[in-house]
């Protein structure tokens, strides 16, 4: 039996009994997960076609890598840098590290030259893993300015000549590692010597504030997330994953890495984020983890492809969606909804949101939504369409789950209990005088790298991390977020708005794809607005409005009315001082690509202030006038 309310990692003595031990680092949790020998551990495209490793050839894989990277002189403690897009090799290096003691930085592959080599000077890296030859041409760029780095490792592609520099292929040390086979049982035993306190990674924030601070995890710190996170959502071994979000993204690395390989589950990597819909289709996935932008994506296009629809389409559409929104409060409990109402909605099921279930490949049965709040209407939609989306709320620094809803407790709006009650006989969670949101426990990281500074503002005396996101519990113990604290606008009359929760109403709207409120020191609240265009395209040619490109459309007087028109059906749901007196409509998206969203695709509201301070001004110029 196992001593411990973790799950157990079973060894082989010498004497033949096995004796089970508690898993408490990512190491041990690596072994337990290959002993369930899965034909298809983990799959990446090649030439077109998902290619499955086995665990058996993962951990081969793994170990190999660890051989050649010891022979090549790196040791417990040293730093290893991962530049890459999600995919196998990740995930071998990720736990090669985790095996040798190494702690891994992971970057980012859509950061510049100099973003990525301040993340590879703070950390003082001795290696790089790049994907590419555009990772390593960036990190190539930037050498003479990173004294710590000793070599850098290509997966892909031809590597440069005359460089100067130490390098190899992924390949090369892959055949290293194999010529020393008969040594693999010792990278077994250097796994078993890591603790939960060794530190696991370093994850560097985004930095939309300045410099990115490496937030320290350890290994104690990831496996009591993932073990928690495995308690609430009902995974097994059959399950198959779509790992699509960056696997350098706390929410990724635990949810869609860690804890899919611990419980078991086959992970298949999407190409990008842009073949996801394709993808559903032909990995056919149980289990989805995603950030809020994706999930209004896809709620957008459903809405979409509706109102393209013939008037018996959408009347049929809306007709369930009435009968979806009946049941959706005993969905939401666990329960089966009763007499009529239960009839209607197995009806519309039948006709309607199966259909809509298989363009996701007709397996999903849970998705996980994490990194910023999701909208009430959009989490009411999957549920009423027969995708449960559980939300979770955290941070890079906590590993990242602090509060999850539960099965048969889901609330729209609310981010759930929190992991734990107490945690060493004290709160988990606790709410500050300010609002502010507390969190001790086993998941809080041991700091920032080198920034003793930023560790002491984060984490108080009493060893409570301070969220920097304001929230309040209900009655049931539920939290519910309001804001980012420093994102709180506060206007010249000295009243609070929290702009995320009106934001997110907005983009509820099916004309509405993206939206950030405005009025910090002003004297009302406007909104900067992305207009969903395949919509707005399509009302136009009812219209028969002419125009040749977006921005001569947004210009047009009935369309800036039609979408003042929905502003003002949130603005009824509103205070006074809440409500959008104004808006300015873009007609180019927001992206990670234009700098305007980070990693995670949360807005990078100091970047977007700067980048339309002219038609803001404008907004405020014209009302005063």
């Amino acid at each position: 039996m196992c001593p411990s309310l973790l799950p157990c990692l079973h060894i082989p003595q010498a004497s033949g009994v096995i004796v089970a031990q508690p898993i408490e680092t990512i190491a041990q949790l690596f072994y337990a997960a290959t002993g369930k020998n899965l034909p298809d551990a983990l799959a990446a495209k090649q030439d077109g076609i998902y290619e499955p490793l086995s665990h058996a050839e993962v951990a081969a894989r793994v170990e190999r890598l660890a051989l050649a990277m010891a022979a090549r002189g790196l040791q417990a403690g040293d730093r290893m840098a991962i530049m890459s897009e999600n995919r196998p090799e990740w995930a071998i290096a990720d736990f090669a590290c985790a095996i040798q003691g190494i702690p891994d930085v992971t970057i980012y592959a859509t950061l510049n030259g100099p973003q990525a080599a301040f993340i590879l000077r703070d950390s003082q890296s001795r290696w790089v893993l790049c994907s590419t030859r555009e990772q390593l041409d960036k990190v190539l760029a930037h050498w003479d300015s990173l004294p710590d780095l000793e070599a850098a490792v290509l997966m892909d592609g031809d590597l440069p000549t005359g460089t100067g520099r130490t390098l190899a292929l992924w390949s090369e040390l892959q055949r290293e590692g194999e010529a020393m086979e008969a040594r693999r049982p010792e990278v077994r035993a250097w796994g078993e010597q890591r603790k939960a306190s060794d530190i696991l990674t370093l994850i560097y924030t985004s930095g939309t504030t300045g410099d990115p601070k490496g937030a320290v995890l350890t290994h104690g710190n990831l496996v009591s997330n993932v073990v928690s996170a495995a308690e609430v959502v009902d995974l097994t071994s059959n399950e198959r994953a779509l790992s699509f979000l960056p696997l350098t993204h706390i929410f990724e690395r635990m949810a869609g890495h860690f804890l899919m390989f611990h419980v078991g589950a086959a992970i298949y990597y999407a190409e990008s984020v842009n073949t996801v819909a394709a993808d559903l289709l032909v990995v056919r996935p149980t289990v989805l983890a995603s950030v809020p932008r994706i999930y209004e994506k896809i709620f957008a296009k459903i809405y979409d492809t509706v109102s393209a629809g013939s008037f018996l389409k959408r009347l049929i559409f809306h007709w369930a969606m009435l009968a979806g929104r009946q049941a959706a409060p005993y969905l939401m409990k666990g329960e089966a909804p009763p007499s009529w109402k239960g009839l209607w909605y197995r009806t519309a099921q039948a006709i309607v949101f199966e259909k809509i279930r298989q363009r996701t490949g007709g397996r999903l049965k849970v998705a996980i939504s994490g990194g910023a709040p999701l909208g009430g209407k959009i989490m009411e939609f999957f549920w009423i369409i027969g995708l449960p989306i559980l939300e979770g709320y955290g941070l890079t620094e906590t590993s990242p789950v602090i509060t999850v809803n539960r099965p048969g407790e889901v609330v729209p709006g609310c981010v759930g209990r929190p992991l734990y009650t107490e945690w060493n006989g004290r709160p988990f969670v606790k709410i500050a005088e300010d609002g502010e949101i507390l969190c001790q426990g086993p998941n809080v990281m041991v700091g920032y790298w080198n920034n003793e500074k930023a560790t002491q503002e984060a984490i108080d005396a009493e060893g409570y991390l301070h969220t920097g996101d304001i929230g309040h519990f209900d009655d049931q113990g539920r939290l519910y977020i309001t804001d980012r604290k420093k994102e709180l606008i506060v206007t010249s009359g000295g009243k609070k708005v929290a702009p995320q929760p009106i934001e997110n109403l907005l983009k509820g709207d099916k004309y509405i794809s993206q939206a950030v409120l405005i009025g910090d020191q002003r004297n009302f609240i406007s909104a900067l607005i992305v207009p969903n265009f395949d919509s707005l395209v399509r009302w136009a040619g009812y219209k028969k409005i002419g125009f040749k490109t977006h921005a001569e459309l947004i210009q047009h007087p009935q369309v800036i009315a039609k979408v003042g028109s929905r502003v003002e059906r949130v603005n009824e749901h509103l205070s006074n001082y809440e409500r959008v007196k104004k808006i300015v409509l873009l007609d180019q998206e927001m992206t990670l690509e234009g700098g305007q969203l980070t990693p995670s695709l949360k807005v990078k509201r100091r970047v977007v202030n700067q980048m339309y301070a002219s038609q803001i001004e404008a907004m405020y110029t014209e009302s005063k006038g």
